[in-house]
């Protein structure tokens, strides 16, 4: 049942108890219960909204920094993570596999707001080796949602 829920807040965070319950076949005590649970477990840990920024008239850009790390010893990556993710500018951050440890993922203003970041707050870090910017150009889909309108493919079709 817990699942179920996640899968459908996950998707629409806007529904209320009462659709819960009558999408999963039980009660809205029982669905407020279990969301109550997942929230004090910390599986459920807030409830961001989808904003499409592209379509209004609020310039916003976002990166993602790929970053080299060196580990500290007993702790790994998270000492390091915690330092990066406490910046207001942080939207995300990774640890990844490949070629780099962390990523990040941040939002600015302009691309010189997020360089500033990246050359006087991110890399002179302890344990920060290099960084990698990368400049989101436009999204298409994000959490599993499209952005972009399909539009209707108007032209004639032409038959020999």
């Amino acid at each position: 049942m817990r699942k179920k829920i996640l899968t459908a807040i996950d998707r629409n965070s806007k529904l209320t108890t009462e659709e819960l319950a009558l999408m999963l076949g039980t009660t809205k005590e029982e669905v407020a219960s279990l969301i109550d649970e997942m929230e004090k477990e910390g599986i459920i840990c807030g409830y961001p909204t989808l904003i499409n920024w592209d379509n209004i008239e609020n310039e916003k850009v976002t990166a993602l920094i790929e970053v080299k790390v060196t580990p500290q010893r007993g702790e790994g990556f998270d000492k390091v993570a915690e330092r990066i993710y406490k910046f207001e500018e942080v939207e995300s951050v990774y640890l990844m596999s490949g070629g780099y440890d962390l990523t990040v993922m941040i939002e600015g203003k302009s691309m010189k707001e997020i360089a500033h970041f990246v050359s006087s707050k991110l890399a002179p870090m302890d344990r920060i080796e290099s960084t990698v910017t990368h400049f989101v150009l436009k999204k298409y889909k994000e959490h599993g949602i499209p952005l972009v309108d399909k539009k209707k493919d108007e032209r004639m079709l032409i038959t020999p």
